[in-house]
This record gives C-alpha cells, sequence and structure tokens, in this order.
C-alpha cells in the first residue's frame, strides 16, 4: 500500500510580502491551485485513496478548506505539529503512524507541500520505479537533474554519469560557486529534491540504527498523543524535546542502502521570487505579468498585484525586477537578489511588524477578513462570512465597533439578544460587550467592520464559546 506524505511546512519568507506566518508558502496560488493542492493531487495520482499530512496546528482548518475543493476528496488522517521540528521528527511520527495503521510494509512517499512539478504523468512513472526498490528494503531519494551550478541546493553523488537508477554515495551540502560548476561539469551529481520514498519499516530500522536519539523521542510524543476522527495532536511538552534536525542528516546521509532515482519530470521548489516568475509563461519581453501592468521598455520583469481594489501597475525602463504589490505592503526586488529577500522579512520581525504575520487578506474557519484603512484610533475591516458559519462569542478590552451589512442576512447577537441584520442595516456593539455574527442566509454575508479604540490589534479578542474549538 503506497500512502503520500505530505509535510506542509515551511514559512517561505523568501516570496514575501505573498508568504506570511499564517499563510505560508504550500497555500499560495501557482497556476490554478495551490502547492499543497497540488502536492496532494500528485500523491493520489500515484493510485491511492490515502493521504497523511504532517502540519502546524494551525493550519488544519487552512488545509481542510483546499481538501474540500479538491475534485476528489481523499480520505485524509493528520498529524498536527504543536510547533515546527524539522523534517526528521516529522518523517519519524509519520513512520509510526503508518507501522500502526497499515503495517512495516506500508509504503510512503514523502512529499513537501511547497514544489511545483507540471508534469504528473513522469512524476507517477518515477514514483512507481521508486517503489519498486522501497520494496526491497531501499531508502529511495528522487534526484533532480541540474541545470545550473546552483549554490541553494544539496547535491547527492552517484558513481557514474549516467542518467539510471544508482546507489546514492554520498549526500552533500549547499556548495559555494566553484565546488557547484565542478559538480555540473561531472554528471556525477544531482540536486537533492527532498523527495522520498520507503517503507515504514525500513525507515523506522534506519532511525533505530544512524539515529536512535531521534527514533525514542518520536515514540514518546507518539505515546501522550492523542487522536480523534483521524487527527493526532502532540503534548507540547514530549513534541519539543524532538530534536531540531532533517531527515537528510539524521538517517539518508548516513544510511548505506540509499538509491537515486532520477527525476524524469521538470521540478521547482518555488523558493524565491524568481523561480515563481519562470512558472509562468513570459511575453517577447521575458516579463511575467500576473496582472493589468502597463510596461514602457520592461524586460524580464516578474510583475503581480493582490488589491482590494482595480488598480494598475506601470513598469518604465526598468529589467530583471521582481515587483510584487499586496494592500499592506510592496516588494521591488533585483532577480539578482531576491535571496535577501529573507534579510527584509528578518528587520521587520524585528521591529514587531504585522506583515510578516498576516496576509492582507486573512482566512478564517469561518471566512474572510481585509484591513481596509487603519489610522490612530481606528480601524476598517470588510468580514466575509460563509453560510451557515458564525463568528466566536466574544468581547474586547480596548475597542467598540460599529457593524453594517452589505450583502446577506446576518444574525447578531449583542449581550443576550439577537438581532436579524439585513443590507444596510446598523448593529453597535460596545466595548466589552460579548457578541457573536452569524451567517444565516444562502449567500456569503459582506460586512463592513469600524473598530474604534485606543489598542487595534488582533489580540484582543477574549472567546467565550466557539464552534471551531478556539476557546
Amino acid at each position: 500500500m503506497l500512502i503520500p506524505v505530505i509535510l506542509s511546512g515551511g514559512a517561505g519568507t523568501r516570496l514575501w510580502p505573498t508568504s506570511r506566518h499564517h499563510l505560508p508558502k504550500p497555500f499560495m496560488t501557482l497556476g490554478d491551485n495551490a502547492l499543497l493542492s497540488q502536492a496532494i493531487e500528485r500523491g493520489l495520482a500515484c493510485g491511492t485513496d490515502d493521504v497523511l499530512i504532517v502540519t502546524n496546528q494551525d493550519y488544519l482548518w487552512l488545509t481542510k478548506h483546499l481538501m474540500r475543493h479538491l475534485p476528489d476528496e481523499p480520505r485524509a488522517t493528520y498529524l498536527l505539529e504543536p510547533k515546527g521540528r524539522n523534517t526528521a521528527p516529522a518523517v519519524a511520527l509519520a513512520a509510526l503512524a503508518c507501522l500502526k495503521s497499515h503495517g512495516p510494509d506500508a509504503i510512503m512517499l514523502i512529499l513537501p507541500a511547497d514544489h511545483l512539478i507540471p508534469d504528473t504523468e513522469s512524476f507517477v512513472a518515477n514514483v512507481l520505479e521508486a517503489t519498486r526498490h522501497a520494496q526491497q528494503g531501499q531508502l529511495v531519494t528522487f534526484g533532480i537533474s541540474p541545470t545550473v551550478p546552483e549554490i541553494g541546493f544539496g547535491y547527492i553523488e552517484v558513481e557514474k554519469p549516467a542518467r539510471t537508477t544508482q546507489k546514492a554515495l554520498r549526500f552533500v551540502e549547499k556548495p559555494d560557486l566553484a565546488t557547484a560548476q565542478e559538480y555540473l561539469a561531472t554528471g556525477r551529481y544531482y540536486w537533492n529534491s527532498g523527495m522520498f520514498c520507503f517503507s515504514a519499516g525500513a525507515i523506522l530500522k534506519a532511525f533505530e540504527i544512524h539515529s536512535p536519539e531521534v527514533l525514542e523521542a518520536a515514540k514518546k510524543a507518539m505515546a501522550s498523543s492523542t487522536t480523534a476522527d483521524g487527527i493526532t495532536k502532540f503534548d507540547h511538552h514530549d513534541f519539543g524535546m524532538q530534536p531540531d534536525i532533517s531527515i537528510d542528516y539524521a538517517v539518508m546521509e548516513r544510511a548505506d542502502n540509499v538509491t537515486l532515482v532520477p527525476a524524469k519530470f521538470a521540478w521547482s521548489d518555488v523558493g524565491a521570487w524568481p523561480a515563481v516568475a519562470k512558472a509562468h509563461t513570459a511575453d517577447a519581453n521575458g516579463n511575467t505579468f500576473i496582472d493589468d501592468v502597463v510596461s514602457v521598455d520592461t524586460h524580464h520583469t516578474h510583475v503581480q498585484v493582490e488589491s482590494h481594489t482595480p488598480k494598475i501597475v506601470a513598469t518604465v525602463g526598468v529589467q530583471d525586477l521582481v515587483i510584487v504589490d499586496t494592500p499592506d505592503a510592496l516588494l521591488v526586488a533585483h532577480k539578482h537578489a531576491a535571496q535577501k529577500v529573507k534579510s527584509v522579512v528578518d528587520a521587520l520581525k524585528h521591529r514587531k511588524h504585522e506583515s510578516t504575520q498576516l496576509p492582507a487578506i486573512v482566512d478564517r474557519p469561518w471566512g474572510t477578513y481585509a484591513a481596509l484603512k487603519e489610522e490612530p484610533g481606528y480601524k476598517v475591516k470588510r468580514i466575509t462570512v460563509e453560510p451557515g458559519q458564525s463568528l466566536s462569542l466574544q468581547y474586547h478590552h480596548h475597542r467598540a465597533e460599529h457593524w453594517v451589512v452589505v450583502q446577506g442576512t446576518a444574525i447578531v447577537q449583542v449581550g443576550d439578544v439577537e438581532h436579524k441584520t439585513l443590507p444596510g442595516q446598523y448593529r453597535y456593539i460596545p466595548l466589552g460587550e460579548k457578541h457573536r455574527l452569524t451567517n444565516v442566509g444562502r449567500d456569503e454575508l459582506v460586512l463592513i467592520e469600524v473598530q474604534i479604540g485606543d489598542y487595534l490589534g488582533e489580540d484582543d479578542i477574549v472567546r467565550l464559546n466557539d464552534i471551531y474549538g478556539r476557546v
């Protein structure tokens, strides 16, 4: 039995301002679907109806929302991490879960959730080849044939320059440029894709031999976990005792039964904005414009706009730029310096700036909200609530709120009184008063909220009751 294991983490800081802490890279849309949706569909294309997703506990409802919009929603189980702990603990926990549910011969296909692989047919063919080796006890990795002397990837060495399945001789870390050029010239090195295939029994045996401390910590974390409705949650302390180490360091670099299957499909880890640009079709001048752009004497430039209202972007006399405009942040970067976007995020985190945490349009289990305007003393937001959904019963210490329904039918609870509220009608929420908003109509509810107070942060919410378990 083949079980796709989707590792859905990674902050994607080099893709700021689109990727944020609360909406990281796996949830970015590239093409028609989010990268996470594409990873799930790739795994299912290999001939299975089951998928195991390892993700942060804060992303569960976002992931379930994506799952509901897949053409055929799979049978999914979840391992919810209370904090990031790298890929070795994630794989060890997934292997223990697969062992318990499917036995030691279950084949695990480890797939990061943030890769772009357009050619599903070739991907499936490679997975079938990898599965055959995994059934023989091998730890299989997928190598990407390098096209340039890339210094941002790790490499895997094989014995001879033949694009065939071979024993992996060694894993090497990200090289300097001269070393990367040497690797490319020999033809014996592949980029490390971070995708793997092995049986649950084989990888657990490898952990026992090469990283017993990782396995023991994973067993303790699993022993104190709780599982209900296919969702496993971990004790925060026991989970945090696991070593912060990658599967490459913990096992793959040390094991002697590692087989490399050369990828016959195009691949990108979408690590920075130039990779996003390459994923789109360029015009005659090499530009990739995702939105309406007026360009004059512009070459090899990527522009995308995420705005609450229609916006024109004009470029004149520029080249090799990345321009990403969101409602609360604007990035202008040279493509050659795109890796340094992470430094921008680090600086903003030091300032405790909200733009590193929340996207301009914030998804919630009940719908979305977006800040339209904010100045000292007030904030204006647009709130949408899906049919049948409800915000938590809550109150605020520092702000009062004014609500105007512009679309749909709402029940607005203020104190202990519920008010049916239609488009054009208004409700006032005094400071400190408990309140709740519910969509009782068949269509999306749209509401304009004006907050008035001395502090307008998102953490000024005291939940009294919540249907999504966030109290």
